[in-house]
């Protein structure tokens, strides 16, 4: 698997040459719990890191969903889209929300690595 970086938001990115896949975090996914519904950023539109991009829904709560890096979105997960527990069932896989083609990949320095992520996650608790 290659290298994932989570933000504070709980939003992970794997990034394959300029195209970074985003989605929610394992953790923020149990927080949620039950998916229900989950809006995405359109195809084309241009991000700056941490903006509000979409909203997820649970049916406990919903929570806004905030890219980790700038750059063009150049695809969503229709299957989310279909069946958004998937959001639940598999969160770093099948689960994912969205691409986007990086604009500044430097940004991705300042994202947690899976070690610093837990280490973040065990303040919370």
């Amino acid at each position: 698997m290659s290298d994932i970086r989570y933000s504070e938001e709980h939003e992970w990115i794997r990034v394959d040459g300029d195209v970074g896949t985003v989605g929610i975090s394992d953790y923020a996914q149990g927080a949620l719990g039950d998916v229900v519904f989950v809006e995405m950023p359109e195809v084309g539109t241009n991000l700056d890191q941490n903006a509000e991009v979409g909203v997820i829904e649970s049916v406990k709560a919903a929570s806004e969903i905030y890219t980790p890096v700038s750059g063009e979105v150049v695809a969503v997960n229709d299957a989310v889209d279909g069946d958004p527990s998937l959001v639940n069932t598999d969160p770093l896989g099948e689960g994912w929300l969205f691409q986007v083609k990086l604009s500044n990949a430097d940004e991705l320095d300042g994202l947690a690595n899976q070690e610093a992520y837990d280490k973040f996650l065990e303040g919370l608790d």
